[in-house]
């Protein structure tokens, strides 16, 4: 594929006359992409990485299109509807799990899922098996098939604080990919941030958000980010990480709450103390109906446990 400058030029240098009363800029003028910067032979290797790629994605559409019939051993499952290689993973015997993939490379077989919707890579996360991760995303199988919870296998890498599986996914998977997998919400609302928020995995946490996870998500429950969620655990270090990687800490939940007014009640007083400076002075105090609310929500509970207890006795004195 020949690149030139003249085309490139050219296909810039449209509408020139288009805004009325202001001088027409020279193409030079306009133009400062640092193309004409570029050494010809520096030219000639973006052209060739660009046709490099080209090549690459029509080979993978070809193949895509042009995917074998899955042979007979392939198709075979249990009761569970498990596939031999979900069982290979189960049981974590490596020699069958590297020759079936090898045998099936970018084939939908590395995508069966059983009845409780898990894909070969699901189970390689659960088993912990970091090797079999690599191998199913070398070979072309979707990280962002979900599993009966909603979860991706990276959900679960967060849920339990795999690292290695976390690693292999994040550093291996297409980059589209891992943005879906990571922005996902889970059945139970929960994206991976939240999860590795809740059950504290601060190193999942911060690489995330290198990542590009969205810091200031809502989970779809009670509309709370990582940081309300931090709060919720009391866990200060992780308070710390999230405002120190850019958490918005006078965002408010379903409730209407920030952060901040989520300590009230909470016995760890260092993180009050670290979110009160960060928080908008009219986001720091609990509204009077907030209180009052929570008071009559109680009151109503041991109106109706009162009404309950009365009614057992009732029916007992009944016989």
């Amino acid at each position: 594929m020949d690149l030139h400058r003249t085309s490139i030029l050219n296909q810039m240098d449209y509408n020139r006359d288009s805004k009325e009363g202001k001088a027409t800029q020279s193409t030079e003028e306009r133009l400062d992409s640092g193309v004409d910067s570029l050494k010809e032979e520096e030219y000639q290797a973006v052209a060739d990485e660009i046709h490099r790629l080209q090549l690459e994605s029509e080979h993978q559409q070809a193949a895509a299109l042009t995917k074998e019939p899955l042979q007979e051993w392939q198709t075979q499952t249990t009761d569970e509807g498990d596939t031999l290689l979900h069982l290979a993973i189960i049981h974590e015997a490596k020699d069958y799990i590297k020759q079936m993939i090898e045998l099936s490379r970018f084939s939908n077989f590395l995508d069966a899922q059983n009845d409780l919707r898990q894909t070969p890579l699901h189970l390689a996360v659960i088993t912990n098996q970091a090797d079999v991760c690599y191998s199913l995303l070398d070979s072309g199988c979707d990280p962002t098939l979900v599993d009966n919870n909603g979860d991706t296998p990276l959900h679960i890498a967060c849920r339990h604080g795999n690292l290695h599986c976390f690693s292999v996914i994040t550093q291996h998977c297409r980059l589209e990919h891992l943005h879906t997998a990571m922005a996902a919400c889970n059945y139970s609302g929960q994206n991976c941030l939240h999860l590795a928020s809740v059950h504290g995995f601060l190193s999942l946490v911060e690489k995330m958000v290198d990542l590009g996870a969205d810091i200031n998500a809502k989970e779809q429950h009670n509309g709370r980010s990582s940081l309300h969620l931090a709060v919720d655990q009391q866990n200060l270090g992780l308070v710390k990480l999230l405002l120190r990687k850019g958490a918005d800490p006078n965002l408010l939940s379903s409730g209407g709450h920030t952060p901040f007014q989520l300590t009230y009640g909470l016995e760890n007083c260092d993180i009050r103390k670290e979110l009160l400076p960060v928080t908008h002075p009219d986001l720091r105090e609990l509204y009077e109906s907030d209180n009052s609310e929570e008071e009559s929500e109680e009151e109503q509970e041991e109106s109706e446990s009162d009404v309950e207890g009365m009614y057992d006795d009732f029916r007992w004195n009944g016989h």
